[in-house]
């Protein structure tokens, strides 16, 4: 199993000779990535319509079971330039969850080739449903770890080998581009937030050439995993203005970017 396109490069620890404003498009001083996990139906009644409002482009993270009925728009949105990405098929986090230890299900109690079998099959999947093989991964919850105590193994070698990059989720800090692993590019939860709560992760997150990625669920009216439909046209527009520096575009996109950046 691999989808890492040809172009697709590894990360030096080497840094980049930059100063601030020259190392992103159009003299930006950070990049920013907005995306959305598990093909929830509001993102593609509601989401997709606001991103496209104002040309702006996403990073969908799909689960096939979740795309049933949404088929067509998610076609659309593939072919109007939004990333579609990977999240696998069964959805596993820590079975600590009581929604997954309910169908006796758990990262705790599957393996490596488990959790391998599984990404293929959603692979598989959503290239079928989109005519796209995602270049990209989410870690459902953002757990990146099958079985228990000493026979705990991680799974983000098998990320590194099969795709582009890999996403986590709830995260404390910005991605630095001159550092960062591709396997575990870091990202901050705006799911249930104003547009304000939002700006100011943002702003806590800047770091010099900062890479800040948002993650969120469903899209309507502000909840616990939704972000609200307003702050994320507010959120959008502020983003889009270039005097506050930044470069909006999808994950694969600044990935692929900062990977064939070279010292000047």
């Amino acid at each position: 199993m691999r989808f890492v396109s040809s172009f697709a490069i590894c990360l030096t620890l080497s840094s980049f000779a930059s100063v601030a404003g020259d190392f992103y498009p159009n003299n930006a001083q950070h990049a920013v990535s907005l995306s959305f996990d598990d093909a929830r139906r509001s993102q593609a009644d509601i989401g997709l319509p606001i991103l496209d409002k104002h040309n702006v482009k996403g990073t969908f993270y799909l689960m096939p079971v979740q795309m049933k009925g949404k088929e067509a728009k998610w076609q659309a949105a593939a072919k109007a330039g939004h990333e579609i990405a990977n999240h696998s098929a069964s959805h596993l986090c820590t079975g600590n969850f009581r929604w997954l230890r309910e169908k006796n299900k758990g990262l705790e109690q599957v393996d490596l080739p488990f959790i391998e079998k599984d990404i293929e099959t959603a692979q598989q999947q959503i290239e079928q449903i989109t005519g796209v093989a995602p270049v990209g991964y989410a870690y459902p919850c953002g757990h990146k770890f099958v079985g228990r105590g000493e026979s705990v193994k991680s799974y983000v070698p098998l990320i590194a080998k099969s795709f582009e990059y890999g996403r986590t989720w709830n995260d404390e800090t910005a991605n630095d581009p001159h550092y960062y692993d591709t396997a575990q590019i870091r990202a901050f939860d705006i799911d249930n937030k104003s547009f304000e709560e939002i700006k100011a992760i943002i702003e806590r997150a800047k770091f010099d050439d900062a890479w800040i990625v948002l993650a969120g669920h469903e899209v309507g009216d502000r909840a616990l995993y939704t972000i609200d439909s307003k702050a994320l046209e507010q959120l959008i527009v502020y983003l889009k203005d270039p005097k506050n520096g930044f470069w909006l575009a999808p994950v694969a996109e600044v990935n692929q970017y900062i990977q064939q950046k070279r010292t000047r």
